[in-house]
């Protein structure tokens, strides 16, 4: 039997959402995340920064291992054509982003809080396909992703992935450094 490797994604990052979002709204994790980080933009920004880096790893490892045969793995082809996962990376983003400006997750309801983790979670995943082949759109070259080349995607994945975490961690710190003793 033949899965083809974007339904494994989709199903992984739901199922990472599913799990992140359970374990931050039954668990201590969530009031201990709504204590330690009280400002909305950083929990986002965190959320955001785990799910760019596990979606990237899973991405990496389905790939890998659909290029090595390990599983029932394949691409996904549609009329004959390769759909690489930036497109589902792309689809994620421009969701994500869209909800982002319908300002959906802002209010202070649990229903909201709940869309606006679930929201973060789906713009890292969605940043992390999409960079994870930047080295195909950069050369528009489908043979880049294993090659020398790919150079080009680890170092977009390394680049958004300290911007995410300088934004999670980086802003509180510069904040409380410039904050003068009184």
């Amino acid at each position: 039997m033949h899965i083809p490797g974007s339904w494994i994604l989709l199903l992984f990052i739901v199922l990472m959402a599913a799990v992140a979002l359970v374990l931050l709204h039954l668990t201590k994790a969530g009031h201990l995340l709504h204590q330690k980080i009280p400002d909305r933009p950083h929990r986002r920004l965190l959320l955001a920064s785990i799910s760019f880096f596990v979606t990237f790893l899973a991405a990496r490892l389905l790939v890998f291992s659909i290029q090595h045969h390990v599983g029932p793995f394949g691409y996904v082809v549609v009329g004959g054509r390769h759909i690489h996962h930036l497109v589902w990376g792309i689809l994620l983003l421009l969701l994500s982003g869209y909800a982002t400006l319908a300002e959906a997750g802002t209010g202070d309801t649990p229903g909201s809080i709940f869309f606006s983790r679930l929201l973060s979670i789906a713009y890292g995943a969605g940043a992390a396909l999409t960079l994870d082949e930047f080295a195909l759109w950069l050369n528009l070259d489908p043979a880049a992703y294993w090659s020398s080349q790919d150079r080009e995607s680890i170092d977009a994945i390394v680049l958004f992935g300290a911007l995410l975490a300088v934004g999670t961690w980086g802003a509180p710190l510069l904040r409380k450094a410039s904050k003068r003793p009184s």
